[in-house]
């Protein structure tokens, strides 16, 4: 559905006639200019401050002044999302701003500006802005947000530097709406004490800041309603009232806007809150449910355990059957929605999947049992980290689902007799647990000490001794007890989504297990397994059967259709593997299903779209919207168009992310257009880049092997983007030419770190320098950078590691590392 004025309008059922909107005093132009109110009487504005107001100097800094105040909006969303307790999110918000003001382009641009404003207070920036985005990820919530507020400042700093006083206050009075919007977020996400703890933290900060002042001058009546909002926020019990009171808090400060600033200022200053609001809705609709990216990972775990399957299969003598099932996942997994996920989240590892699905299937195919295990550990590591990068915390479940999966095998191995086999699985997992690997023993210790006792010591451990010693009753016991202490885990522990798309994984390699005791002769048992799948699916199965069947009944009946199929073919002498293909595509669909289907549930997908409908509703009765119309009529259009797609994106299901994105560049063009500088307005492609750390890109130098292009007898090819090595860890042989290629962002370094390196080696870095001091001098000196097109070459001599690094993204976390081997 696409978005126009009028569905939005008759879609929430207001009037044009929006007096009573953010923006919108009902007063004609020329008495808004002159009047303010106090109290509950309009009195003739100060001369003085009229005069103040004529002063102010409207150009094309004002608007990036108000992106800055963008910026300073979402570092506070971090803060408040850390308040909820979802650090997670937090850091990636925090990456994101980082990621678009690396990626911010032309002289205009926010990151070329704060450059140019002070070269000292932007590193900083950078620095904290990169230190809060590795706290709120390492989960220390409480030096993140010191960090992001630090971050704040430094942007607040730039502001004083660039633009008159009375554009600082219009900011920093806005700055306080976005975050009385954040109190809103968080209670449309249910987050109703944090969303109140919030509420009170701005209230408290709000009494010291100079925003204060600004506000209660501007007027004592705003001033008045943005306390009572903000205060009738801290004191409220339910996520209504909250989300009331704060947005009648925020409207308060953009009403204010117009009384410290001229009418072209504020108008480029409510714009920015509007962007503002924009991120707002796209974290809100990012928090319901776990999203795809666990799907994801719950279909990479599910190839987690069919490629161990393969390795038991070719113990037992099958492997050709081995050789088929290696060379089938990887033909599902070029087509699969996990496909380009991995690629994304971790390049390295998607590379080592796939290289090592290729080492696998040679290996069964040779029918070379130590091979084949050295394949599967290859595909295994890589996978979990591709896990873990798409799932984050959620990556515990996953691995709770694949040791169940290869507690199944060695539960049929016993049953065919091969109880070593099962004694060596069981006592991998067991090192797996103790290593911690997802965090498992962490968490299933934390959860509950019997549970963590019951689990290990008395069933994995037992496990070991029974298969060890060759007692089938006791080993097939304890396997069964080991997989039910795990799924309790996940049950305690994870929603009913989560649980759900785990038990899929887990669901999927039962049928791929039926399929391969078929393969080996042993078709009753492999009926049994999926009977008895088929009656764990019945009881509910954490909640899985009924999280499916509400999210699609047809594939519901389609996949119970599809695992009676595996069980006849079983029983029939058919095509047991065809069939279990065919239920385990319906298994990998359920995964998705199920995800979706919480997030609708969720309902904050629904919710942002309000968010977004009402900023709607607010610019079509505001005076930027007339304002903005008269400056620019394109960018006016452009940023209808925009808002209208992000809202039919958000309602529908589309590419948030994008939309969002759009939305974004669109609202700063029309944030340069209304202080009448849009030839100044930033380019919409964010992958030109014109700043580079204080000289025209064409005045830096690259020197020794700074190359155009990417040489063909590189051996391995690293790819330098907005603020990350892809892969950060590479491994090459010692001889291997390695290039540098530029992929992103503003021009790089590559700069070993001195200490970082092997002793003997030779010190390396773009721009041939003899030392790390030498290289960050020369760096200042706009020497040894790689620009768009170009790459850095370097061969290595020296095995051991070596630690390099971006001079100007370091503090961004863009470090990476090359192992050389013999």
């Amino acid at each position: 559905m696409t978005y126009s004025r009028r569905t939005l309008l008759k879609t929430t059922g207001l009037a044009v006639a929006t007096a009573g909107l953010a923006g919108c005093s009902g007063q004609d132009d020329a008495s808004a200019k002159t009047k303010t109110t106090t109290g509950s009487s309009e009195t003739e504005t100060d001369e003085a401050e009229t005069t103040a107001q004529a002063d102010v100097t409207v150009d094309a800094s004002v608007a990036v002044a108000a992106e800055w105040n963008v910026m300073r909006a979402r570092l506070y969303d971090s803060i408040a999302l850390a308040t909820a307790g979802h650090l997670g999110s937090a850091g990636q918000v925090t990456q994101d701003v980082f990621k678009r003001f690396e990626g911010a382009s032309g002289e205009w641009g926010a990151h070329e500006q704060l450059e140019a404003t002070n070269k000292e207070n932007y590193e900083t920036f950078e620095e904290h802005l990169g230190g809060a985005q590795e706290a709120f990820s390492n989960g220390n919530a409480g030096e993140g947000t010191d960090l992001a507020r630090q971050a704040s400042n430094n942007l607040l700093a730039a502001q004083r530097g660039r633009v008159d006083a009375a554009v600082v206050d219009a900011l920093d009075v806005l700055l306080f709406g976005a975050r009385a919007r954040d109190v809103e977020m968080l209670a449309a996400a249910g987050e109703v004490e944090a969303a109140a703890t919030l509420a009170h933290d701005v209230y408290e900060s709000f009494e010291s800041a100079s925003a204060h002042d600004a506000l209660e001058d501007a007027s004592g009546e705003l001033y008045e309603a943005f306390e009572g909002g903000i205060e009738g926020a801290a004191d409220a019990d339910d996520a209504d009232s909250i989300q009331q009171s704060a947005r009648a808090a925020a409207d308060a400060t953009v009403e204010a806007s117009y009384e410290l600033a001229p009418e072209s200022v504020a108008g480029a200053t409510h714009l920015a809150l509007m962007q503002s609001v924009g991120f707002d809705a796209e974290v809100l609709a990012g928090l319901g449910g776990p999203g795809d990216d666990y799907a994801h990972a719950a279909s990479l775990t599910l190839y987690r355990a069919r490629a161990a399957d393969v390795a038991w299969l070719v113990a037992q003598g099958k492997s050709e059957f081995a050789a088929t099932l290696a060379g089938d996942v990887f033909a599902h997994f070029e087509g699969a929605r996990a496909h380009e996920a991995l690629e994304e989240a971790d390049h390295d590892a998607y590379e080592g999947f796939e290289g090592g699905l290729e080492s696998l299937k040679s290996a069964a195919e040779s029918g070379d049992a130590e091979a084949t295990a050295d394949a599967l550990a290859t595909v295994d590591e890589n996978l979990l980290t591709g896990v873990s990068a798409l799932a984050g915390e959620g990556a515990t479940t996953l691995e709770a689902a694949f040791f169940r999966a290869r507690l199944a095998d060695a539960r049929e191995l016993v049953e065919l007799g091969a109880t070593d086999r099962a004694a060596s699985i069981a006592e991998g997992l067991f090192g797996r647990f103790e290593e911690n690997e997802a965090d498992i023993h962490e968490a299933v210790e934390h959860e509950s000490e019997e549970l963590y006792h019951r689990f290990e010591e008395e069933h994995l451990a037992g496990l070991v001794d029974a298969a060890s010693a060759g007692n089938a009753e006791k080993a097939i016991t304890h396997a069964e007890g080991a997989m039910d202490a795990l799924f309790e885990f996940e049950a305690a522990v994870s929603t009913t989504a989560e649980v759900s798309a785990a038990e899929a994984a887990f669901f999927g390699a039962r049928g791929f297990d039926a399929a391969g005791l078929a393969t080996l002769d042993s078709s009753d048992r492999a009926s049994d397994v999926v009977s008895s799948t088929f009656e764990f699916f019945e009881t509910g199965a954490g909640g899985y059967h009924g999280a499916l069947e509400d999210a699609d009944h047809d594939l519901y009946e389609s996949f119970e259709g599809a695992l009676g199929e595996v069980r006849t073919a079983a029983e029939e002498g058919g095509d047991t593997y065809g069939a279990a293909k065919t239920y385990n595509q319906k298994a990998v669909d359920s995964m998705y299903a199920v995800v979706a289907n919480a997030a609708a549930d969720a309902g904050l997908a629904a919710a942002a779209s309000g968010l977004m409908s009402g900023v709607f509703q607010t610019f079509e009765g505001a005076r930027v919207h007339e304002t903005l119309e008269e400056s620019d009529h394109g960018a006016y259009e452009g940023f209808e168009e925009k808002l209208g797609a992000y809202v039919s994106a958000l309602e529908d299901g589309g590419d948030v992310d994008a939309s969002a994105e759009a939305y974004a560049t669109a609202t700063l063009r029309a944030q340069f257009a209304v202080v009448g500088a849009i030839d100044k307005a930033p380019s919409a492609d964010s992958s030109s880049h014109g700043h580079d750390h204080g000289s025209e890109e064409t005045e830096l130098s690259g020197g020794p092997n700074v190359v155009e292009g990417v040489p063909e007898d590189a051996d391995h090819v690293v790819k330098m983007k907005a603020v990350a090595f892809e892969p950060a860890e590479l491994t090459v042989k010692v001889g291997d030419t390695v290039a540098f290629e530029h992929a992103g962002g503003e021009p790089h370094s590559v700069t070993a770190y001195g200490d970082k390196i092997p002793e003997g080696a030779a010190y390396w870095a773009s721009g041939g320098f003899e030392s790390q001091d030498a290289a960050e001098t020369g760096w200042d000196e706009g020497k040894g950078a790689v620009q768009s097109g170009q790459s850095y070459v370097h061969t290595f001599e020296t095995a051991g590691e070596h630690g390099y690094y971006c001079v100007p993204h370091e503090a961004a976390g863009m470090t990476g590392e090359i192992i050389v081997e013999e």
